[in-house]
C-alpha cells in the first residue's frame, strides 16, 4: 500500500446527502480511488440545515440540536459505506455541515462533533479542516485545489494548461493550475439560486436536465444589474456564504423566464472570472452538479474560450470528488504537508489544517 486509506465525507450547502469516497493516498498522489456513494440525510436534519442557514448566523440556539443530527447522520451513513464495502481505514475526514461562512468577520461553522463520531465509529477522525487556515488569515475556502492540482498532474498532464477545475454546485468556484502555479476563489452562485426558484415554483427540486431555463428568455436588465455585485469582479482569494447573494432579483418572472435569468447569471459570473485570471485556460473541467446541466454547459462553451468538458471525461469522478478531496486533505495532515495556500484562500503562509480526534473507547 502507498499511503493511507482515508474515508472522506462532506455535505454541500444544499444539504442534500453526505458524499462519501475512500481512496487511498500519501497526500501527494492516488494510488486507487475506491468506492463512493451519496447516502441522504433523515428528512429532518435537512430541513433544520437549510433552515438555520438561511438564518444567515442568526439565531444560533439551536445549532447543537442540528450538530448533534449532523453527527448522528454521517456515523450511520460511514458505518454502512464501511460494511458494504468491506474498507477499514486509516481515518475518516469528517467536513461538517456548513450552516455560515463569514470571512470577514473570521467565522466559519461547520456543525458537527468529530469526537462523538470518533467514539461512534471507534476510528481516527479528523475535523476542524478549515479553522486553521482561518486562523492564520485564511478565507477558509476553497480547500480543494491541491487536490485538483493532484488530479491535474496525474490524470489530464501538462499540455492542457493552463487549466481550471470549474466547481458548480451551490457555490461555484475554480481553480486555476499552469505549471506550479496554482490560485483558487469562489466565483458566485452556482445551483443554489436555481435549485430554489424551482423548489419554490413545486417544479421539483431542480432544474432537471434544464428543461426549465431552456424554455424561458433571459431578462437581461434584470441580469445586467445582478452582475454588478461587486464580488463579482474583486480579485483572489475571495469566498462567499451561500446566502452572501440574492435571487430575489428575478421576483414576479414565470418560472421558466426566472430559471433562464438564474441560469444566465451563474454562467456570465464564470464569464466574468475567466478575466480575473491571469491567462484565458485552455481547458475547463466541470464538477459538480451543474455538469449535469446541458442548458449551462452550452452556454459556457459559447462565453469561456477553452474547451468545456466534464472531468469526468478524464476520468475524474465528478460527483465524488469533494469528498475525496476531504480524504487526500487528511492525507495531507498525516504527512505533515500544507492542505492551502496564500494563493488558494490568502492565508499569511501555507498551513497544514484539519485536528486528530481519536476514539475515546
Amino acid at each position: 500500500m502507498t499511503g493511507w486509506s482515508i474515508v472522506g465525507t462532506i455535505s454541500g450547502t444544499s444539504a442534500d446527502g453526505i458524499d462519501l469516497a475512500e481512496i487511498e493516498t500519501d497526500g501527494v498522489r492516488v494510488s486507487r480511488f475506491g468506492p463512493s456513494e451519496t447516502c441522504p440525510y433523515r428528512p429532518e436534519t435537512r430541513r433544520l440545515v437549510l433552515e438555520t442557514a438561511a438564518k444567515k448566523g442568526t439565531d444560533r440556539e439551536d445549532w447543537p440540536e442540528i450538530a448533534a443530527a449532523v453527527t448522528q447522520d454521517h456515523a450511520t451513513s460511514i458505518q454502512s459505506f464501511l460494511e458494504k464495502h468491506n474498507l477499514k481505514p486509516d481515518a475518516v475526514v469528517f467536513h461538517g455541515q456548513t450552516v455560515w461562512h463569514d470571512p470577514r468577520a473570521g467565522e466559519t461553522v461547520q456543525l458537527g462533533d468529530p469526537q462523538a463520531l470518533a467514539d461512534a465509529l471507534n476510528l481516527a477522525v479528523i475535523g476542524d479542516v478549515r479553522l486553521t487556515d482561518m486562523k492564520a488569515g485564511g478565507e477558509g475556502a476553497p480547500l480543494v485545489p491541491v487536490y485538483h492540482q493532484a488530479l491535474a498532474k496525474t490524470l489530464v498532464g501538462a499540455a492542457r494548461e493552463p487549466l481550471c477545475f470549474l466547481n458548480i454546485g451551490g457555490v461555484s468556484n475554480l481553480t486555476y493550475i499552469d505549471g506550479d502555479r496554482l490560485l483558487a476563489f469562489d466565483i458566485g452562485p452556482g445551483n443554489a439560486f436555481l435549485d430554489d426558484w424551482v423548489r419554490r415554483h413545486g417544479a421539483g427540486d431542480y432544474d432537471a436536465g434544464g428543461a426549465i431555463s431552456a424554455k424561458g428568455q433571459v431578462d437581461e436588465r434584470r441580469l445586467k444589474q445582478a452582475l454588478s455585485h461587486p464580488f463579482l469582479s474583486e480579485p483572489g482569494p475571495k469566498s462567499l456564504d451561500r446566502y452572501s447573494f440574492s435571487g430575489d432579483f428575478v421576483e414576479g418572472q414565470s418560472l421558466e423566464d426566472g430559471a433562464a435569468t438564474l441560469l444566465a447569471f451563474t454562467a456570465e459570473a464564470i464569464v466574468m472570472a475567466e478575466a480575473l485570471l491571469p491567462a484565458r485556460p485552455k481547458l475547463w473541467l466541470v464538477c459538480g452538479g451543474g455538469r449535469h446541466n446541458p442548458v449551462l454547459m452550452v452556454a459556457l462553451q459559447k462565453r469561456l474560450a477553452g474547451q468545456v468538458l466534464p472531468a469526468d471525461d478524464f476520468r475524474i469522478d465528478g460527483d465524488a470528488l469533494e469528498a475525496q478531496a476531504m480524504a487526500f486533505l487528511g492525507a495531507r495532515l498525516k504527512a505533515g504537508l500544507p492542505t492551502t495556500f496564500p494563493e488558494t484562500t490568502g492565508a499569511r503562509k501555507p498551513v497544514i489544517g484539519g485536528k486528530v480526534y481519536l476514539p475515546r473507547t
